[in-house]
């Protein structure tokens, strides 16, 4: 998807930023045209810190837009700047969630996690 969108030229705004766990503790240097936005604004940072598992960030309104769905491996971050956002992870153990810059209590490994991204008002 994201070949198709850089060769079409669409951007590509709906999906997550990511940041590999090669770079630093999965921090970016903001490019030219981002800005560094401060961990509270951000709606959803999802870290994968256990084993691999299978994540499904929606987004949570009539149309149900799926961001992501896929296995997630060891050390990938997502970021995403939209909400409300519905996720689900088969091991829900396996990841570090933070929402609005709270990080949510660990969830138990092996089992099943959701979690629900209001919108700010």
């Amino acid at each position: 998807m994201a070949l198709f969108n850089a060769v079409t030229g669409e951007p590509d705004q709906a999906g997550p930023s990511v940041a590999s766990p090669s770079d630093g503790g999965g921090k970016t240097s903001p490019s030219s045209k981002e800005k560094t936005t401060p961990a509270a604004d951000v709606p959803l940072v999802i870290s994968v810190t256990g084993q691999p598992t299978n994540v499904v960030v929606r987004v949570a309104d009539t149309r149900g837009e799926v961001l992501t769905n896929g296995t997630l491996q060891t050390g990938v971050t997502l970021k995403y700047d939209q909400a409300p956002l519905q996720v689900v992870a088969t091991n829900g153990g396996s990841l570090k969630v933070v929402i609005y810059g709270e990080v949510q209590p660990q969830k138990p490994a092996g089992q099943r996690g959701q979690w629900f991204v209001k919108a700010k008002s």
